[in-house]
């Protein structure tokens, strides 16, 4: 077997942002996305969400793309819902971050905390967000000689205010 620690941060909504996730429906979903999860081998670190969207800190074995993880998770969700009486659509896409050993606390925190973050309005925007295509990082500046500086991050991500770290 092989060693390995990729963590993920992974986002996405239901269809149009609309209030679906009732909380009867949260704690199906939630059990059975980490269900799905395990049998993929993945480890759900923690999960919350929204009324319109949920929240996940896994760690993904890195023989699945993430693509293919998320791809599984809201395609089988949606359809043992809606074999249970609850139809639930999720929009197109997701968002995804890798989050650093070191910082997985802090992200899982962030998490555990969604329902407080959204009625405080205390979220940090760019964590909340999910895209229908893809939105990777501008590179218009970059040039093929040049490389960074640093590599790592000065402050972990969740603990800036609405900057990205990038």
């Amino acid at each position: 077997m092989s060693f390995w620690r990729t963590y993920y941060h992974i986002i996405w909504c239901t269809h149009n942002h609309e209030p679906s996730i009732t909380p009867e429906l949260e704690l199906r979903l939630f059990a059975y996305l980490v269900k799905q999860a395990a049998k993929m081998g993945a480890y759900v670190y923690q999960i919350n969400g929204w009324f319109d969207h949920i929240h996940l800190i896994v760690a993904i074995p890195p023989k699945i793309a993430v693509a293919d993880f998320v791809k599984q998770l809201k395609g089988s969700s949606s359809h043992d819902l809606e074999l249970a009486g609850f139809p639930l659509t999720w929009a197109r896409g997701y968002g995804v971050l890798t989050v650093g050993e070191r910082h997985r606390p802090v992200a899982e925190a962030y998490v555990t905390q969604q329902k407080t973050h959204h009625q405080q309005q205390t979220l940090i925007h760019w964590l909340e967000r999910t895209g229908e295509f893809n939105e990777g990082p501008e590179d218009a500046d970059l040039k093929a000689s040049t490389s960074p500086l640093s590599l790592r991050e000065s402050a972990p991500a969740y603990l800036l205010d609405e900057a990205a770290p990038f």
